[in-house]
């Protein structure tokens, strides 16, 4: 069981995460959290040395909530091309129903981080190399069961994949038009048929 110490360092991070995420590191204060959370100051710094290590653990929980999410919808489902399908229709309409508000922490923290924040951009990092490798697993073993066709590079076309959706979920994002999305997500289930199909 928790202590009332770790729920508190938890309540803070989960109230500090949608924040990072829509307002990015600059753009969210300690006055911000405070606000968020109800704490005083002290009751922050309390719990953590400073922002930056608020700002870690606030990625680090996004990232969780949205592999746990993702993995919720691919996980039951048995073949290569069920789990690529099952991930297209996770991130249809993301932009207007995200896991965490916001949208995508990988995208956000990334771009937000850049070379400013090499703590953040190393988070960020670490998990797109995850989240491609995860692919590239799935991918891997489409071709392994004879379900994929073993022509395709499978680095490539986990790179391929991620680049479009986070693309498309940019663009959706600026332009406020969740279609750019969705379209992006139907041109990738029509390349993998073509590209993929044995």
């Amino acid at each position: 069981m928790a202590t009332k110490a770790e729920k508190t360092r938890e309540y803070i991070i989960e109230k500090a995460a949608p924040l990072f995420n829509k307002k990015g590191y600059a753009g969210t204060s300690m006055n911000d959290i405070m606000e968020a959370t109800g704490l005083a100051k002290g009751g922050l710094y309390g719990n953590f040395k400073n922002k930056d290590e608020i700002a870690a653990a606030a990625f680090e929980f996004s990232y969780q909530r949205l592999k746990a999410d993702l993995g919720a919808r691919v996980g039951p489902k048995k073949t290569a091309m069920e789990k690529l399908h099952a991930i297209l229709q996770y991130y249809r309409n993301y932009t207007v129903n995200p896991p965490i508000e916001g949208g995508c922490p990988l995208m956000n923290t990334g771009l937000d981080a850049d070379d400013t924040y090499p703590f953040l951009k190393r988070k960020a990092k670490e998990a797109l190399l995850e989240m491609l490798h995860t692919l590239q697993r799935i991918l891997k073993k489409g071709v392994d069961n004879g379900e994929i066709n073993p022509g395709i590079e499978i680095k490539k076309e986990a790179e391929i994949i991620y680049a479009q959706i986070e693309g498309g979920i940019m663009m959706a994002q600026v332009a406020d038009d969740v279609a750019m999305l969705n379209r992006m997500l139907d041109h990738l289930k029509d390349h993998m048929k073509e590209r993929y199909s044995i």
